[in-house]
C-alpha cells in the first residue's frame, strides 16, 4: 500500500562530501554538476557515476524520527520553540565562535554543552521536532558506545577541525587507533564519514581554513529586498484570477476563469512553483503552491511533456505573504515553523513589499493576453473579442503551457531589474562568481509525501471494528487492524485516537499516521465502488439534504445524493458554465490529489479479503461543520 517514507532527517545537503544513497549503495557527492546533476563515487568500489538530484536518497540506516504535528504535546511543543530561539542567531551567525555561543549560554541560564546539543540536535533533523527531548528509539539496534562517541567527538575536534587540514581517511584511522588501544570495537568507516558530512560546511571551512576563507566563501552578496540576499532567501506568494476563459476537458466549452497562486525567488526572480485551480485562494492553496516550489520539479515536467529544465527547489528561508485572511491559517503556520521557514505577512500600508510578486503576475497576464480565450485586462481591451468562443485551453494544457512559458521564456530572458536572465542570477547566487561566493546547492526535502500532508488538514478518530468514519464516510485498511479499540497508553479507560489527515479535493482516501511506526499509511473508502468526491461537493451534498429535512444523514444517503447530482450534471453539461467547472474541477482534483494507495502488502500483515462488520452501531459522528483545525477550510467553497 501507498506509505510516506520515514528518515531521519527531513532534508539531503547537496553538497560536496555530503553522504547519499544512490540505487541503494552509499556514496560520496564529490561533485555539483548543475542546477540538477551531481557527481557520485561509491564507497567501496569507489566508481563514479552522474545522476540527477531527484534520483538521490537519504542512507537508510538513519533511525526514524518522523512525527505527526498535530500528535506534538502543546507544552512539548513550546519548549521546542524556545529552544529554536535560543539557538536561531548562532543557527543565522555562520561565523559562529564558541564565545558567541558561551554568551548565548549564560544569557539564558543553560550550559555552553546544551547549546551545543541543541545545534546539532537541530543540523541533524532540519527541523524544530529535532529540539524535543530525546527518547531512545532504538532498543534492540546497533548504537555507538558512549565512550567510543567521545573518541570519535575528540578526535573530529582536535585532529580534523584544524589548520592542519588532515583527511577524512586519516580521522577513521586515529579513532580506530585509540579505540584498538581502550579494548573498544570501533565504529564503521561509514559512521564516521557521515558524521564529518554532517559538520556545517561553513563552520568546517572557519576551523580548517581560517574565517576569512569562510567569509569569502558564504558571504551573501546585498540585493535591494531586505534579507533577500541569496536564492530562496525569501519567497514572495500571492493570487490573482487569470484573464482567461478555459474549457472542460469532454466537451471543450468555456467554464470560466481560473485562479492562480504563483511564488517568486525575490533574489533571483526565478519561479519555484505555482498552483491553479477553480477554487477560491485560501491557506490550502498557498500551501500547495509552496509545496510545488520546495520539492524538485522532474515528476511535474514528465507529467506535463514538458522538456525544459526547472531547477529551483527546497526550502526557503522566509516566504513572505500578504496580510489578506485567505492567508491566515494554523495549519500552514504550524508546517512552515516545522521546516524552519519564517512567515513574514505583508505590513499594511506598504504595497512595494510585495512588489515582486505583484510584476511577476502582471507579466504572466500580459502573456497571457495573447492567448486565444483572454480576457484581456478591462472592457477596453477586449472590445469586440469574444472572449468564450475563442476559449480552447482546458486547465491541464494550460498548465503545461505555463510550465513551458516559464521554463523556456521566462527563466532564461533578460530581466531588467537584473541586467541578466533570472536563471543566470540564481546560478550566481548557488554556484557564485569571482568576486563573490555562492550559497551551495540548497537541501532536498526527502518525504515528498508527508511534506504535503504536513500542510494537509486533520481530524482525530478512533480505530473501530469497521475502521475508521470521518465526515459519515467510511475508510478501511488492513494497517488499522492492529489498533482496533486500543486505548490511551497509561489511561486503559479512554479510547486513543489518531491522526487522519485528508485532501480538501478527494475524499476517497485519507491518510493514518501509525504513533509506533512513525509513517503515514494511505486508508481508501471501505467500499471501494464508491466515487471521488470533494469535500465542497459534501457540503453542497449536506446542504441539500438538510434542506429536504433529512435526518441520521449517512453515508448511503451522501452517496445516492452524489449519484442524483451527477446525474443532473451529466443532464445539464452542455448547458451551463458553472456545471462544467463542476465537472472540470472535480476531474482535476482526482488528477492532482496525493497518490492514491494500492493496497497489496501491509509490514507483514495478510492483507486478504476482509470481511467487515455490520454498521448498525457505528459511532456518532461529529458535526459536519467542524472541519477544525484546518480552521480556514470554510473559506475554501
Amino acid at each position: 500500500m501507498e506509505k510516506a517514507m520515514n528518515t531521519g532527517k527531513a532534508v539531503l545537503d547537496i553538497r560536496p562530501g555530503a553522504m547519499v544513497e544512490f540505487n541503494g549503495i552509499c556514496c560520496v557527492i564529490t561533485n555539483i554538476v548543475d542546477l540538477d546533476t551531481v557527481l557520485l563515487t561509491e564507497v567501496e568500489s569507489r566508481k563514479t557515476y552522474q545522476v540527477k538530484v531527484a534520483e538521490l536518497s537519504s542512507i537508510t540506516n538513519e533511525p526514524p524520527s518522523a512525527q505527526d504535528l498535530s500528535t506534538i504535546d502543546a507544552q512539548e511543543w513550546a519548549t521546542a520553540t524556545k529552544r529554536f530561539e535560543i539557538i536561531k542567531p548562532l543557527l543565522d551567525d555562520k561565523k559562529r565562535t564558541k564565545k558567541a555561543v558561551e554568551e548565548r549560554a549564560a544569557q539564558f541560564g543553560v550550559h555552553t554543552n546544551t547549546i551545543y546539543r541543541w545545534l546539532r540536535q537541530y543540523h541533524e533533523t532540519g527541523l524544530l521536532t529535532g529540539l524535543f527531548k530525546q527518547h531512545r528509539k532504538d532498543k534492540g539496534c546497533y548504537r555507538i558506545d558512549s565512550n567510543v562517541e567521545e573518541i570519535v567527538q575528540s578526535v573530529i575536534e582536535k585532529e580534523y577541525l584544524t589548520k592542519q587540514k588532515k583527511p577524512v581517511q586519516q580521522i577513521i584511522n586515529e579513532i580506530k587507533r585509540q579505540c584498538l588501544d581502550v579494548g573498544l570495537a570501533y565504529p564503521h568507516n561509514n559512521t564516521i564519514r557521515a558524521r564529518i558530512s554532517k559538520l556545517d560546511p561553513q563552520f568546517k571551512i572557519a576551523k580548517r581554513q581560517g574565517k576569512k576563507a569562510a567569509e569569502e566563501q558564504f558571504k551573501p552578496s546585498k540585493g535591494s529586498f531586505p534579507n533577500a540576499d541569496f536564492p530562496l532567501a525569501v519567497i514572495q506568494i500571492d493570487h490573482t484570477k487569470l484573464d482567461i476563459i478555459l474549457v472542460d476537458d469532454v466537451y471543450r466549452k468555456p467554464i470560466g476563469r481560473p485562479w492562480i497562486t504563483m511564488a517568486v525567488d525575490v533574489f533571483s526572480r526565478m519561479i519555484p512553483g505555482f498552483y491553479i485551480s477553480f477554487d477560491p485562494p485560501s491557506a490550502l492553496s498557498a500551501g500547495l503552491c509552496l509545496a510545488h516550489s520546495v520539492l524538485t520539479k522532474e515528476k511535474w515536467l514528465a507529467q506535463h511533456e514538458v522538456e525544459g529544465l526547472w531547477p529551483c527547489w527546497g526550502l526557503p528561508r522566509k516566504i513572505h505573504l500578504d496580510n489578506a485572511r485567505e492567508f491566515h491559517g494554523k495549519v500552514l503556520e504550524k508546517a512552515c515553523k516545522q521546516y524552519g521557514i519564517d512567515i513574514e505577512w505583508r505590513p499594511v500600508g506598504r504595497p512595494h513589499f510585495g512588489g515582486h510578486i505583484e510584476r511577476l503576475l502582471g507579466t504572466v497576464l500580459q502573456e497571457i493576453h495573447t492567448l486565444p480565450g483572454t480576457t484581456f485586462s478591462n472592457v477596453v481591451e477586449r472590445r469586440n473579442y469574444d472572449s468564450e468562443d475563442s476559449a480552447v485551453f482546458t486547465l491541464s494544457e494550460f498548465e503545461k503551457w505555463l510550465t513551458t512559458f516559464i521554463t523556456g521564456v521566462y527563466h532564461q530572458r533578460m530581466h531588467s531589474a537584473l541586467g541578466m536572465s533570472p536563471m543566470a542570477k540564481y546560478k550566481e547566487g548557488i554556484f557564485g562568481t569571482d568576486s563573490l561566493p555562492g550559497t551551495g546547492m540548497p537541501p532536498k526535502v526527502l518525504d515528498e509525501t508527508k511534506f504535503r500532508l504536513d500542510f494537509m488538514p486533520f481530524e482525530m478518530r478512533t480505530v473501530q471494528q469497521y475502521g475508521v468514519s470521518i465526515h459519515k464516510i467510511h475508510y478501511w485498511h488492513d494497517v488499522l487492524r492492529t489498533w482496533i479499540g486500543s486505548t490511551e497508553p497509561g489511561n486503559p479507560k479512554r479510547a486513543r485516537q489518531f491522526v487522519f489527515r485528508f485532501d480538501p479535493r478527494d475524499l476517497s482516501v485519507i491518510w493514518f499516521f501509525d504513533p509506533e511506526l512513525n509513517s503515514y499509511f494511505a486508508i481508501p473508502y471501505r467500499d471501494s465502488s464508491h466515487p471521488v468526491m470533494s469535500i465542497w461537493e459534501l457540503r453542497e451534498i449536506n446542504r441539500q439534504l438538510k434542506q429536504e429535512h433529512k435526518s441520521n444523514i449517512d453515508e448511503r444517503m451522501i452517496f445516492s445524493a452524489y449519484g442524483k447530482m451527477r446525474e443532473m450534471e451529466e443532464q445539464a453539461q452542455g448547458k451551463t458554465k458553472a456545471v462544467r467547472r463542476a465537472m472540470q474541477r472535480r476531474k482535476k482534483n482526482e488528477s492532482i490529489a496525493i497518490t492514491k494507495p494500492v493496497p497489496k502488502e501491509n509490514n507483514g500483515i495478510n492483507n486478504t479479503a476482509t470481511a467487515f462488520p455490520q454498521t448498525d452501531s457505528l459511532e456518532t459522528e461529529m458535526s459536519f461543520e467542524n472541519v477544525q483545525p484546518f480552521d480556514d477550510l470554510d473559506d475554501l467553497s
